[in-house]
């Protein structure tokens, strides 16, 4: 699905040749409408505010601020799809914890920055077809969690979340299962449901998110409750109380 309209971008870096280079990179491709600039952390949050841009290009270290306040400034419904641009690699997994789209780092070639682009217009493009499909507003264009950064055994991992099998509630954490593996994150099921497409993720226990899409069949139980088995043979409980989330996006998947 392509976008009807211009993508509107808004660049923000206090180094006046760093907004040149992307003024330049981005003024080649016609899809694209830079809608502002800003030099530092207090003006990007006006015009965010002011602009509602669909793409936010966003340095990290500014003289007022970084580009993490920046962000906790601004609500869900407001946020753009965040790539961030750095000299520095230390932030990237802060970056992707921040649900950020991607991470360019300074100096970046045209190739890398084409592909972040792509990627940009290639999820700016899945959100639309979203809303069309619900017929409902959806969440921002950054609001949903493409990928997740795990670090285990000194090893960072970005894992795409559609390669995710079922999440599971742990106390004070997450475990996804993906395959025969499986990592853990800090945080709570809630929180993580909140970051998923609503049409690939449903929630069926209080301790329990499965992909739609590994659901091979559903087994009625006592008192209203249903036994899950995913394709690849796991058996995973679902209560009477999240049924309602269940039925009707089974209804229309399978």
């Amino acid at each position: 699905m392509t976008i009807e309209r211009p993508i509107r971008v808004l660049i923000v870096d206090d180094e006046p040749l760093a907004r040149n280079k992307l003024q330049l990179l981005l003024g080649r491709d016609p899809e694209i409408e830079i809608a502002g600039e800003a030099e530092n952390a207090q003006r990007a949050v006006e015009l965010i505010a002011m602009l509602r841009p669909d793409v936010l290009f966003l340095d990290v270290q500014m003289p007022d601020g970084d580009g993490f306040e920046v962000l906790s400034q601004i609500p869900p419904e407001m946020m753009p799809a965040v790539i961030f641009t750095t000299a520095f690699d230390m932030y990237a997994i802060r970056a992707f914890e921040a649900q950020a789209l991607d991470y360019l780092l300074k100096p970046f070639d045209e190739e890398r920055f084409a592909k972040v682009l792509m990627r940009a217009k290639s999820h700016l493009a899945r959100t639309i077809a979203a809303r069309t499909e619900s017929g409902t507003e959806t969440p921002s264009a950054a609001a949903t969690a493409e990928r997740f950064v795990i670090k285990t055994g000194g090893r960072i991992i970005f894992l795409n979340s559609t390669d995710i099998d079922w999440f599971q509630a742990e106390a004070n954490y997450v475990r996804l299962h993906t395959g025969a593996a499986s990592y853990s994150i800090r945080g709570t099921i809630g929180a993580t449901e909140s970051k998923l497409d609503r049409q690939s993720f449903v929630r069926i226990h209080r301790s329990v998110i499965v992909n739609v899409e590994r659901i091979r069949e559903i087994r009625p139980c006592n008192s209203g409750e249903f036994i899950v088995t995913l394709t690849n043979g796991k058996e995973v409980p679902a209560s009477r109380n999240y049924r309602d989330n269940l039925i009707p996006l089974l209804t229309r998947t399978l």
